[in-house]
């Protein structure tokens, strides 16, 4: 049974029951329904601004590490840099100097690799963070061009390394005959009077008086090109070390090399003997470049210490007549 509640008449003074009208109920619903409105949206604002969803406050904290772990590749795309711009050094300013190659210029090594349309699908994805994002990946890509470019760099190097030692190699750089051997060593290059001869003629080598039997040597690796018996030169050999360079080894006793053989830096491929036009046991020595005969002293000086060299200057300082 429904609770009747009363209200006190002042004209009737008497206490009377309280009818509710329709539109008083609608009035009292609409009245909770605004204050319980007003209540929820109070609660859901204190709510959110003094406490964080669980689901967000689990991205924020993932938010944050994928920050840190940003920051560390970074860091290390940084060194990398590094890394890369210290063999780029290396390589132009020592390796390639030591090799006489013109380094690798820098618009080929700075060159662009393209703007952001490169990343159009990061840039679709509206990232918060897209400038970062795309800065990073752009220097991850200048970085790959760069290792690219030092990658090929180091092979060109290393081509250019096997051609100057084959040069190293074949060029006339030791002497022909040991010191040890060595007894005269006859610097005369040029004009020199004939002692076969009797008249005045160009000398385009050293001679070095050593035993008959002295092992001759050959100065550089090369091809023997002629190895006979000249009326001049008596017993010779002559080897094309290729890059412009020649040698000749005149007056042998004999030689032990054919035409057509390839011989190595300090093999012997003869002996020291007096064959031909000469006057006495030597080994006649020329060096020519591009057809030219030129000082064979310049060259094999360089293989000597101190000691062996100061000893060859002793004895080519003694005085000598020519032998051929």
């Amino acid at each position: 049974m429904a609770k009747i509640r009363y209200y006190y008449n002042t004209e009737t003074c008497k206490y009377e029951p309280i009818k509710v009208t329709p539109r008083a109920m609608f009035m009292n619903v609409i009245g909770f329904l605004t204050v319980s409105v007003i209540l929820a949206l109070g609660i859901i604002y204190i709510y959110r601004t003094n406490f964080t969803p669980l689901k967000e406050s689990i991205l924020r904290s993932e938010n944050q590490d994928l920050k840190l772990e940003w920051k560390i590749m970074n860091d290390k795309l940084n060194q990398a840099y590094a890394s890369a711009e210290e063999l780029e050094f290396k390589d132009d300013k020592i390796y390639r100097v030591i090799l006489d190659t013109d380094p690798i210029p820098a618009t080929v090594r700075e060159g662009g690799v393209g703007g952001s349309q490169k990343h159009e699908d990061i840039i679709e994805q509206n990232l918060e963070q897209e400038d970062m994002v795309i800065n990073t990946y752009q220097r991850m890509d200048k970085l790959k061009k760069k290792l690219y470019i030092q990658s090929k760099s180091y092979d060109q190097v290393s081509n250019v390394l096997n051609e100057k030692e084959k040069m190293w190699a074949s060029r006339p750089a030791i002497q022909p005959i040991n010191n040890k051997e060595l007894t005269l060593l006859h610097t005369t290059f040029g004009r020199r009077f004939h002692p076969v001869l009797k008249r005045w003629s160009n000398h385009d080598g050293l001679d070095f008086t050593a035993p008959k039997g002295t092992p001759v040597y050959a100065t550089g690796d090369g091809l023997v090109t002629n190895a006979y018996l000249s009326s001049t030169y008596g017993n010779v050999i002559f080897v094309n070390h290729g890059y412009g360079y020649q040698t000749r080894y005149a007056h042998l006793t004999k030689y032990i090399v054919a035409q057509g053989d390839h011989v190595t830096r300090g093999q012997v491929i003869g002996y020291v003997g007096s064959t031909g036009r000469s006057s006495g046991d030597h080994l006649h020595y020329e060096v020519l470049y591009n057809l030219t005969p030129i000082n064979p002293i310049n060259f094999f000086q360089r293989d000597l210490g101190n000691e062996e060299y100061e000893k060859l200057i002793e004895i080519s300082k003694q005085e000598t007549i020519p032998l051929d």
